[in-house]
């Protein structure tokens, strides 16, 4: 079938609601067009498309796809892989539509694809201002589209969410979904529909922002409904019965002031056997728990997962992971529905593998706790009580904000599990995880420190001073933080089997019923395993970093294996000490593969060792004491901490004396329409001043290292 005729195919509009038994026909037959809610419901009787970000509305990121299997991934090869314009960070999920591929890559830049070929169909740039970068978290990223009737969703950075004609990507609607742009709320995460309706969430707990998730028309772009995942001002009517019940939950006069957190900005799922919509709700802000409340109450629904209706955002339950959080321990991690048997009976259940360690089972229905066992390494808690559902917090080994002392606690805000999907296979009984291990040395600010989160600037109430400067310490750190592929049986809550990565921040997993499991890693790998076994079967280099989860989906009789490839993220941008170690260089593309491809791979380079130029030295110890903590507070989630870049963003020590010479003007806003974001209103001269004073002098640390390893000075 031909680009043109796959491109109509994909986008008339259905007439009638499909009947199940009418879809399930092979990609390249006439089959009723139009992605409509009842294909979603049934996306199982088309396993040829991926019809959103987790392949159906349960998000088990499974294909059903087993022309590639255990037996033959080994003859697997390159079909086609299409450039990104960006060199930037790529986390998209595609979707892919009778034979038509919807994908995103940096700064929310929507693709149509054809999936045989990669021919690019259109591209829709909503111009995002990239001087907005510096008011979110974790890069520029967007996990992809979500596509509904004759239309494709995505939230855009900036905070619009964009409906654009699904077979020219022209705009059709935009709406703004900030309620206050005085603070810093972004859009990374993909958009779900259900139903006639498009849903998004927002980033930016760790910039002082109120979460919220909200509902618009799918046709009209109308607001449907608005829930908010944490109460506002006190003052104020709650907007319903469930912000009443939160509000109950916070202390003080600061939280709401502070923005409170708890954003969706991430994991949703759909199960429409009990019509519940869930949510996923991220971190407290502060995360400091005394400076945001008082150190009482549960503070919901930070942390938490929420079943709503879909029709109305009405609150039906909720589970909190981690109350109180005070840790970073999003709950915004993959949220997957499934049928397991639980003693001896089927039931409908909801599992998540959240960032601080533990492994959920909860009834979809109810949200009852059914188990919870540590997937991965953890000291916050000894456990989990099952008669309360709460975590058993070991207060000596993390309990920061009232002791006053530093605490080094596991996992640390990147989590045992972060955003990168996890998949489950209804063939194995098995869920696979991208497992990491992480710390953070808590370390509370005092109280006359702690200030109304602002423009460009992420003030947590706590300070984390563990950041490895020389190359012994990278290589200590680099010990702590590894990661692996992880086959976890959510029924006995054990680990089946795993592969261990030497790096954290590895993709999302696909799971296929060719007995497969698909990762990619963040020092560019793309790997098969046996899903059964954990043998490794297949492996590929590729040209940059992979944080996304893969596809498969079949066109015309054939299957495909799709991912995106594009290093960056908080791994690339701010871990610089240990994301350089991967050796990976900032290259964005979709890379597909099928049985006896015949296309050659991309060239693949690796990053190389360079010496920084010669800069005379400035500032006496105590300015560049100063610049150095200014610097982690200001720069470092950008241009990698301990002036170590990761590779996507300038490497600081690599500034000549020229660059230096307009070193004061860069950061009062010289180079705003590039991406650098003006520190006018954050920042003195002064302040300035000490900040390069540390830069220059980590330039030099550079050179000294590598001059004593016998590098060539020129």
């Amino acid at each position: 079938m031909n680009t043109a005729k796959r491109l109509n195919k994909t986008l008339a509009l259905a007439a009638l609601p499909l009947l199940a038994g009418l879809i399930g026909c092979s990609a390249g037959t006439e089959a009723p067009t139009g992605i409509t809610h009842e294909r979603l419901v049934n996306s199982a009787a088309e396993p040829h498309n991926w019809l959103g970000y987790g392949g159906d509305y349960g998000e088990q990121h499974f294909s059903r796809l087993d022309q590639i299997n255990s037996d033959n991934v080994d003859q697997l090869g390159l079909a086609w892989n299409f450039k990104y314009e960006l060199d930037r960070v790529v986390q998209a999920v595609p979707v892919v539509v009778d034979g038509v591929m919807y994908t995103t890559s940096a700064y929310s830049i929507v693709h149509a694809l054809d999936a045989v070929t990669g021919e690019l169909l259109w591209i829709h740039d909503p111009k995002v201002d990239k001087a907005i970068a510096g008011t979110g978290c974790c890069d520029a990223a967007n996990r992809g589209v979500a596509v509904l009737n004759d239309k494709v969703f995505v939230g855009v950075y900036d905070g619009r969410l964009e409906a654009l004609d699904a077979a020219t990507g022209e705009l059709v609607w935009s709406v703004d979904t900030v309620v206050d742009h005085e603070r810093n709320y972004t859009i990374t995460g993909a958009p779900r529909v259900v139903k006639d309706k498009v849903v998004i969430g927002n980033g930016g707990a760790e910039y002082g922002v109120r979460g919220y998730v909200t509902a618009y028309d799918a046709d009209t772009g109308k607001q449907a409904w608005r829930f908010f995942t944490v109460p506002g001002d006190p003052s104020l009517p709650a907007e319903n019965a469930a912000m009443e019940m939160a509000q109950k939950t916070w202390f003080g006069d600061r939280y709401w002031k502070q923005g409170g957190g708890g954003t969706v900005w991430d994991s949703m799922a759909y199960d429409p056997e009990l019509d519940l919509f869930y949510i996923g709700v991220g971190n407290g802000s502060l995360w400091n728990y005394k400076e945001r409340s008082d150190a009482k109450g549960d503070n919901l629904f930070v942390s938490s997962i929420v079943a709503l209706r879909p029709d109305t955002g009405e609150y039906v339950w909720h589970y909190q992971t981690t109350p109180g959080d005070a840790w970073d321990y999003t709950a915004t991690q993959t949220i997957t529905v499934a049928t397991l048997p639980i003693n001896g009976e089927p039931r409908r259940v909801v599992m998540q593998a959240p960032k601080n360690g533990f492994f959920y089972v909860i009834d979809a229905a109810t949200g009852e706790l059914i188990s919870a066992e540590k997937f991965g390494y953890v000291t916050w808690a000894k456990g989990i009580d099952m008669e309360t559902g709460r975590p058993i917090v070991d207060n000596e080994a993390a309990n920061y904000w009232e002791s006053g002392e530093g605490k080094i606690v596991f996992p640390g805000s990147q989590g045992a599990h972060n955003w990168n999907p996890m998949s489950y296979s209804p063939m194995t009984g098995l869920v696979y995880i991208p497992q990491q291990t992480s710390l953070e040395h808590f370390v509370p600010l005092p109280s006359g420190e702690i200030v109304k989160p602002k423009k460009w600037d992420a003030n947590l109430g706590m300070v984390t001073p563990v950041v490895p400067e020389t190359p012994e310490e990278i290589a200590q750190i680099h010990q702590v933080y590894r990661g692996k592929l992880q086959a976890w049986d959510p029924i006995k809550q054990e680990e089946v089997w795993s592969h261990p990565h030497d790096h954290i921040a590895n993709g999302g997993a696909l799971a296929t019923a060719g007995n497969l499991v698909f990762q990619g890693t963040a020092d560019g790998r793309f790997v098969a395993y046996a899903a059964d076994s954990g043998e490794k079967l297949w492996e590929v280099p590729v040209t940059s970093g992979v944080g996304a989860g893969p596809i498969s989906y079949s066109v015309d009789g054939e299957q495909y294996v799709a991912i995106n490839v594009g290093y960056g993220g908080s791994f690339g941008i701010s871990f610089g000490a240990l994301s350089q170690l991967t050796k990976v260089l900032p290259d964005s593309r979709i890379y597909v593969f099928k049985l006896g491809g015949q296309e050659p791979l991309p060239e693949f380079k690796r990053r190389t060792v360079k010496m920084p130029p010669q800069v005379a030295p400035r500032g006496d110890a105590e300015s560049i004491a100063n610049g150095k903590e200014l610097y982690g507070l200001k720069c470092g989630i950008c241009h990698g901490l301990s002036v170590i870049s990761g590779g996507l963003l300038p490497d600081l020590r690599m500034l000549t004396e020229e660059k230096h010479e307009m070193f004061l003007g860069t950061l009062m806003g010289a180079l705003q329409e590039n991406g650098m974001p003006s520190f006018a209103d954050r920042l003195t001269v002064e302040e300035v001043g000490d900040i390069q004073n540390y830069v220059i002098k980590r330039a030099h640390d550079l050179r000294d290292e590598l001059i004593e390893a016998g590098y060539p000075t020129e």
